[in-house]
């Protein structure tokens, strides 16, 4: 309705416009001539009346201007009646243009071209329902230039954010989150929310910060699987396995039967209780194992499938850890060379070309009494371009 106004509001202003300018009267024109002259004829009588001048030069002058006057009446007469005469029904024409045709001719394109039987739709709305001519960018710019306008709209952080760190903008994710939290209030799902954004721009580590995001989260909803996924994964990263499983088994244990995250948290899970045998402390329930007895499995098909609906922050977070595990035994007993290629291999994937270099000297270090095998590396080396 607002937009049929408008519409309205504007077609009535160029109406007016167009009309204003018809509703005049028209101006004859042409009379500037005869009036120079009879002023020139007033203009002699004075001279004359003050001596300026004879009365045989005031009479040759007014014959020759009165001969002037006469010929500019004749030529007025035949231009003036045609427009006379005909300026008022061209006038009407015009006027009945300008307030119903073009109105019409612009109504029918826009209902022709337009959409106007589709609902306004929010910026925000747009950017969960993309049309495909938009790209997630443009929409996010959308947002954006909404946001640099009114920077307290909390809703409007709160739905930038999760799309931020979809795209891999962890760092724009975890300040959207704090502005959300700032000015929508604090919750276990902002909370949570938030610790997964710091994850992501931690390149996978559970900082300090993110814990505590993850523990408030936890204690205003104990069964908010992000959080208890995240702690768990903190435990790991920790070296606290056991804590790690103990977590993890609490979150499977309350976990819904299609709950799409289980089978993500249950190789999780066998993936500490089969590194460090002493976690495996405790009963298992039935969902977490598949049996009655004996050790976790290992991920099913269907398990899989499942982890695919994680968030790419948690894929990341777990290669991470698993890398963080390999450094760290490798560190405490060096002497695996395969453990020190894979390592390297992992490091240089992830893009830390730095740690890659790293790992590549302590191994070298470790295995300096093995000449093959820090041959061995030295060639992994100049296989990922790392040397130099």
């Amino acid at each position: 309705m607002v937009l049929w106004l408008i519409f309205a509001a504007m077609t009535a202003g160029a109406v007016f416009a167009v009309v204003r300018p018809l509703g005049r009267k028209p101006s004859l024109g042409g009379g500037s001539d005869r009036l120079v002259y009879q002023d020139q004829l007033a203009e002699i009588d004075r001279d004359r009346a003050a001596g300026l001048i004879g009365e045989a030069e005031a009479e040759s002058a007014r014959v020759e201007i009165s001969r002037r006057l006469l010929a500019a009446a004749d030529a007025e007469a035949p231009a003036t009646a045609a427009p006379a005469a005909s300026a008022p029904w061209r006038r009407r024409i015009a006027a009945i243009a300008a307030i119903i045709v073009v109105p019409a001719i612009a109504l029918g394109f826009y209902l022709r071209l337009g959409s106007p039987d589709v609902p306004d739709q929010s910026a925000f709305a747009r950017i969960n329902s993309a049309p495909g001519q938009q790209t997630i960018e443009s929409l996010v710019s959308q947002v954006e230039a909404h946001l640099a306008s009114n920077p307290n709209d909390g809703a409007g952080w709160e739905v930038l954010a999760p799309v931020y760190l979809r795209m891999g903008r962890a760092n724009d994710a975890v300040a959207a989150w704090r502005k959300a939290i700032v000015l929508n209030g604090d919750s276990p799902a902002r909370e949570s929310s938030l610790g997964e954004a710091l994850v992501a721009a931690a390149n996978g580590v559970v900082t300090d910060e993110a814990k505590q995001a993850f523990q408030k989260a936890a204690t205003g909803d104990p069964h908010d699987a992000k959080a208890g996924y995240y702690l768990g994964l903190a435990d790991e990263q920790d070296g606290n396995a056991a804590a790690a499983a103990a977590q993890w088994r609490a979150l499977l244990a309350q976990a819904p039967p299609d709950a799409p995250w289980a089978g993500f948290v249950r190789e999780a899970l066998a993936r500490v209780v089969t590194a460090t045998p002493g976690a495996d402390s405790g009963s298992k329930t039935s969902r977490e194992t598949g049996a009655s007895t004996g050790p976790p499995p290992g991920p099913t098909a269907s398990d899989v499938a499942a982890a695919d609906s994680v968030s790419q922050a948690q894929r990341t977070a777990m290669i991470r850890g698993m890398v963080q595990r390999l450094a760290d035994r490798l560190h405490a007993d060096g002497g695996d060379v395969e453990g020190w290629l894979r390592l390297v291999r992992s490091y240089a994937v992830l893009g830390d070309r730095d740690k890659a270099k790293d790992a590549a000297a302590d191994a070298k270090r470790a295995l300096s009494d093995h000449p093959d095998e820090v041959k061995r590396i030295d060639d992994l080396v100049k296989d990922l371009g790392l040397a130099g």
